[in-house]
């Protein structure tokens, strides 16, 4: 008896611990207009509390996150916390026409959430049009007071930030591309924390750089936040230790490059093991697609203390077409098991999803001509099915309040018409190339577990696309090139210590194969984080049921949850 009363004192003591340990964390975000000067040019952009990148959030895990928007904007605006698993607050996720209607010009709307079993790196993003071009920052999710990291803790941490800039209203850039059809432009500058670095004109002055200690080592939070694309990231002379991606630990991985997707986050330790003087970090695109231009490296400085040195050391980036350097970088990721918030790999599969992603074209309408390809507007899907969101009501308020006419059900498993994916000779395959718009999604039974196996496809070329899905993490079993092989392709599975995500690159022409755990009621959408693929329709949603209990129900909206017009 005695023993068991010290267990129950035990117990006690470690739950009043922990939520002691816990705390509210709360910010306000002013969503308005800023004037900036960048490559010689002023424009005005959306951003919060006056700065793109916007605040950079710190939380430990465990912690409880109030986020009031306050929309002072000409634009309508929801903020999503990219990787944030949003368990049982699916309303505060963030896409719009997904999970909520926008915040309007003049409302407000307040974002509450725990963080729960998630440490690293996450961030923070508008998820309206292309607004999150200039409204994103980080989110950094600590371990509880009195853990540590699994590896040794650095001297200093720094967030790196790629984003893209274009000297034009983005919301204007896409617009017009999905008016005419065709490719919208491309950026016309890369950007660290904000700064397109001294390598473009009228930049030098505001590059942005670190300082280091000889002999100390340093974490670097590396966050993609461009729109459109890939990164390869290097610091001149300098290797990484790569300890954690998407807010989930990693095995040690050495490597003197990274390769992070929009969407992605890696976390990477560098050693100051290097003469004093100064030392570029840059980063240089990744193009899998043939045919695309590109724009200069983005740059930052490392300079060590002590250091007089003016003329940075350059590292020598990757071709721009690198893929075997991208693949080897992205297949010899794997999880650190038995760290905190890992999670072994589902056994049982309770689902089999093919999925093909791709681009394709969509009907002009009428006798128009537009100026895709055929005459034809661009357009992209999962199998086939063009995603097209909704505008009257959120697919989540039509879930919960069980509304038809919203959105349907019947997103199938396998594509309705198999071919040969990445054949190129397929490119412009008449039968092919043309899909439908449709608000098609999948419905999954709660804690089910999902294998799905991406497949790219040679319609209008190959191209790696980054699959992003909201409120989960998955496994990310294998990846390959060529159409899946289920025959020999299985036999690659790594069931041990496959990496985690909620964000994988598909290699071009290739796939990849993921489990996912579907333990989160909730309406989570699915899609390409290339932003110039998500209007195109690379896109769905899976719709999770209740669990039957308390704990696995969505509870109801919250009563600020903004109205669609």
């Amino acid at each position: 008896m005695a023993r068991l009363l010290l267990l129950l004192a035990l117990a006690s003591a470690l739950l009043a611990s922990s939520l002691a340990s816990a705390r509210v964390v709360e910010h306000t975000f002013n969503v308005q207009n800023l004037t900036v000067q960048k490559l010689c040019q002023e424009r005005v952009i959306t951003a919060v509390n006056g700065s793109s990148p916007g605040p950079l959030l710190r939380v430990n895990e465990g912690d409880r996150l109030i986020v009031h928007v306050i929309n002072n904007s000409p634009y309508d605006i929801t903020i999503h916390w990219h990787g944030v698993f949003q368990l049982l607050s699916a309303w505060s996720d963030g896409p719009a026409y997904a999970t909520q209607c926008p915040i309007q010009p003049g409302q407000t709307f307040t974002y509450r959430f725990n963080i729960t079993n998630q440490e690293g790196t996450l961030w923070w993003h508008a998820h309206v049009q292309w607004l999150r071009a200039t409204v994103y920052g980080g989110l950094i999710i600590y371990p509880r007071e009195g853990r540590s990291y699994p590896f040794r803790k650095p001297y200093k941490e720094f967030p790196i930030i790629l984003g893209e800039w274009w000297n034009a209203n983005v919301v204007d850039v896409e617009n017009q591309a999905l008016a005419s059809g065709a490719a919208p432009n491309n950026s016309d500058a890369y950007l660290i924390n904000g700064q397109p670095g001294d390598l473009y004109n009228c930049s030098s002055n505001g590059t942005y750089n670190i300082q280091f200690i000889q002999g100390q080592t340093y974490m670097l939070r590396i966050i993609n936040a461009a729109l459109n694309t890939q990164f390869f990231f290097k610091i001149a002379n300098h290797n990484m230790t790569v300890v954690g991606i998407d807010a989930t630990y990693t095995q040690s991985y050495e490597t003197d490059v990274v390769l992070v997707a929009p969407g992605q986050t890696t976390d990477v330790l560098v050693t100051a093991n290097q003469s004093i003087g100064s030392y570029y970090m840059a980063a240089s695109p990744y193009i899998s697609a043939s045919g695309l231009s590109f724009d200069n490296s983005t740059t930052g400085i490392v300079v060590y203390q002590g250091s007089t040195s003016s003329s940075p050391t350059m590292p020598s980036m990757p071709a721009v077409n690198d893929t075997a350097t991208a693949y080897k970088f992205n297949s010899n990721l794997t999880s650190l098991v038995n760290a905190r918030c890992w999670r072994s790999v589902p056994v049982q599969v309770d689902e089999h999803m093919f999925m093909t992603v791709g681009l394709g074209l969509v009907s002009c309408g009428g006798n128009n001509n537009c100026s895709g390809p055929l005459n034809q507007s661009f357009a992209a899907s999962i199998s086939n099915f063009s995603f097209e969101f909704p505008t009257k009501m959120s697919l989540l308020e039509a879930h919960f309040f069980n509304v038809s006419g919203i959105y349907n059900a019947t997103f199938p498993d396998q594509p309705l018409k198999p071919f040969d994916y990445t054949n190129t000779s397929n490119s412009f395959n008449q039968s092919l190339i043309m899909t439908a718009k449709s608000t098609t999604v999948k419905e999954l039974k709660y804690n089910s577990t999902i294998e799905i196996i991406y497949q790219d496809t040679a319609i209008l070329g190959i191209e790696n696309h980054p699959m992003h899905i909201h409120g989960f993490n998955f496994h990310v079993l294998a990846q390959g090139f060529g159409n899946y092989n289920p025959s020999t392709d299985r036999n690659k599975f790594n069931l041990k210590n496959p990496q985690m995500r909620n964000t994988i690159g598909v290699p071009v022409g290739g796939w990849a194969a993921i489990r996912l755990h579907a333990n989160n009621p909730g309406v989570w959408l699915m899609h390409c984080h290339l932003d110039v693929h998500l209007p195109w329709g690379l896109a769905t949603a899976f719709v999770v049921d209740n669990g039957g209990t308390p704990s696995s129900t969505l509870p109801s909206p919250p009563s600020d949850l903004p109205k669609c017009t």
